[in-house]
């Protein structure tokens, strides 16, 4: 049975999603990375007591927010497999990834990440990735997987369950000098 606290965790998922969304207008060309630690979430220290529930809740919430928006996920494992992610095999063939074996379990790899490992319907593992927009929840250090340059966003919650949430969108690099223009018009 799901306290109550727990139960919310789906819905703020959703919401932290669509406020990402509402301002990286994510597609079918782009991939969302997560990184989630449940213990957190349920109000422990990171890694020291991971939610199974918690976890299916997250997973479960990316997943329908995959389906109405069409962009591709990654989710990122924990320190024990060096932050290797869980892709789909599509998001490895279309963006080029470089597959690696491992199979992510609670104890390595996290509750979040061996969820999704099981719940994707063909998982492959890859190093590493330029994401376009990442969600952290519980302060599990995702910029190592996002593109330049990393743009904050502020979203209406700032938790999921007990555990801090930290969101981003990428923007192509501004090159040039002071002559340079950024916004083609004819």
């Amino acid at each position: 049975m799901l306290t109550p606290e727990l139960a919310a965790v789906k819905a703020q998922t959703l919401q932290v999603i669509d406020d990402l969304q509402a301002q990286a207008q994510l597609t079918d060309e782009h991939i969302l990375v997560i990184g989630a630690s449940s213990s957190e979430v349920v109000g422990k220290k990171i890694g020291s007591g991971g939610s199974l529930d918690a976890a299916a809740l997250i997973v479960e919430a990316v997943l329908e927010a995959r389906a109405k928006y069409g962009f591709h996920i990654a989710f990122q494992c924990c320190e024990h497999l060096n932050r290797a992610l869980v892709v789909e095999r599509e998001t490895l063939q279309r963006f080029g990834l470089e597959e690696v074996v491992v199979v992510p379990v609670p104890t390595a790899g996290g509750a979040v990440a061996s969820t999704a490992f099981r719940k994707l319907d063909r998982p492959a593992m890859v190093e590493k990735i330029a994401a376009h927009a990442g969600i952290d929840i519980g302060d599990t250090l995702i910029g190592m997987h996002l593109r330049h340059v990393a743009v904050p966003v502020r979203g209406t919650l700032r938790e999921i369950g007990e555990a801090h949430v930290t969101m981003a969108r990428t923007r192509p690099k501004l090159v040039g000098g002071a002559r340079a223009v950024y916004i083609f018009e004819e």
